[in-house]
């Protein structure tokens, strides 16, 4: 926290990046250069509280805090991931649960939901960087609007982007994802309020002082850029497009909104009073919804671990779908990257996975059926080259083929999961 204008300053920065006084204990701060014009904002500006900050920080941990309960509170569950069925019990986004089910509230519910400890981790020391410099300028009302709206929109943009039919390029592997798999992060609201200080910065730059118009709007673009950056690295299991969608949609909400400016009362019109109650009220409901359809596989806790490994049932399923996943991934490779290299693994572990049922072999029988077929279209050689292009006629047949497949499997899991998780016999 810098001493003279109260901002928060990164951890190891010698100088507060709004009005430039040092951070150092051992420099004097006397002869420290300070912009006067800055410091009268700054206070004015960031005296003032920034409680739902806090309050959405304690809520994203607090569930947090529940999912690793209900994953046995283990250190694995901790650092990997937690298990799907814990991330989708408490509300991630599954594309499925909401065309078929129309759970609605999984719009709401995946901004408070991690995969793991590092994810809560980035993005809640995100949000205690962002979120008090947004919630100062504009007031907690609008704040909270702004946090809900742009969790919402990137969790929108996530949903429109599943699309397993689109061929993939560059910008295709950025944005889209072909597969359904359960997301969720705070990520998108955090790009929303980064969009927000984005255009705050050149909305108001004339009536900013030097410090503010160094600290945000053009100053954002670092910061966008590293993380858009990182995004593509990690296309493969970054979700992209919530954060495009809330960037955008709080860049959106800026150029509408006005700030609250030094001096100004504290007083606030009663239609953001009224929003923020609502946004609230929206939270509240959605994951009332999801304790209605809580419906969460018993994940053993430490100490149950050694009956979790006495039951074969559960064992066998979990080589089972962990082979017939991975025969997905290659298929839609296949058919999307034309990348065949993976192929020859992916069968033998179909070929060597166990067997469970009659309806488990034969969609088994169907997916390896379809990787052959996909990986030898249009040539005559077992081992076509990567980036072949199949027959037009051919490459929407599997598609369609896969679609019908996938639809099967999952009504298939449904019942399975339930069935092979059960308690050893």
């Amino acid at each position: 926290m810098c001493r003279s204008c109260g901002a928060i300053v990164g951890a190891g920065e010698a100088q507060c990046a709004v009005c430039g006084a040092t951070t150092s204990v051992t420099a004097p701060p006397k002869h420290a250069p300070v912009d006067r014009e800055t410091l009268k904002f700054a206070r004015a500006v960031l005296s003032r509280p920034y409680k739902f900050t806090i309050i959405l920080l304690i809520a994203n941990l607090f569930v947090f805090l529940l999912m690793w309960e209900s994953s046995g509170l283990t250190a694995q569950a901790l650092w990997q991931e937690f298990p799907e069925p814990v991330l989708i019990a408490y509300g991630a986004k599954l594309n499925s649960l909401i065309n078929e089910q129309h759970q609605w509230w999984r719009f709401v519910t995946p901004m408070f939901v991690h995969v793991n400890l590092l994810h809560v981790g980035v993005n809640m020391y995100s949000l205690w960087m962002i979120g008090p410099y947004v919630e100062k300028l504009y007031g907690s009302a609008k704040f909270v609007v702004f946090w809900v709206l742009t969790g919402i929109a990137g969790v929108v943009a996530s949903y429109l982007t599943v699309r397993p039919n689109l061929p993939a390029n560059t910008l295709g592997r950025f944005l889209f994802k072909n597969q359904d798999v359960a997301s969720a992060g705070a990520s998108g609201a955090l790009f929303g309020l980064v969009g927000v200080l984005f255009v705050f910065g050149i909305k108001f730059r004339r009536e900013l002082p030097e410090g503010f118009k160094r600290a945000f709007g053009t100053g954002m673009l670092p910061i966008i850029t590293l993380n858009l950056f990182i995004g593509y690295l990690g296309r493969g299991f970054i979700d992209n497009a919530a954060h495009v969608g809330g960037l955008l949609s709080g860049a959106a909400l800026a150029v509408l909104v006005q700030y609250r400016r030094p001096g100004e009362r504290a007083g606030i019109a009663a239609t953001w009073r009224v929003l923020q109650i609502a946004a609230l009220a929206l939270v509240v409901v959605s994951f009332f919804k999801i304790a209605q359809h809580m419906n969460i596989p018993q994940v053993p806790s430490s100490a149950a671990q050694s009956t979790q490994a006495n039951n074969p049932n559960e064992q066998i399923f979990v080589r089972y779908s962990k082979a017939m996943n991975e025969g997905q991934e290659v298929l839609s490779e296949v058919i999307h990257d034309k990348e065949v290299s993976h192929v020859g693994n992916a069968v033998q572990n179909l070929q060597s996975a166990p067997p469970l049922d009659s309806k488990a072999d034969e969609l088994r029988s169907r997916l390896l059926a379809l990787l052959i077929k996909a990986a030898t279209a249009g040539t005559s050689s077992p081992s076509p080259e990567p980036g072949q292009k199949l027959p037009r006629k051919t490459e929407q047949g599997l598609k369609e083929e896969f679609a019908q497949w996938r639809k099967d499997y999952d009504e298939w899991l449904k019942g399975a999961a339930r069935v092979y998780n059960g308690p050893a016999q």
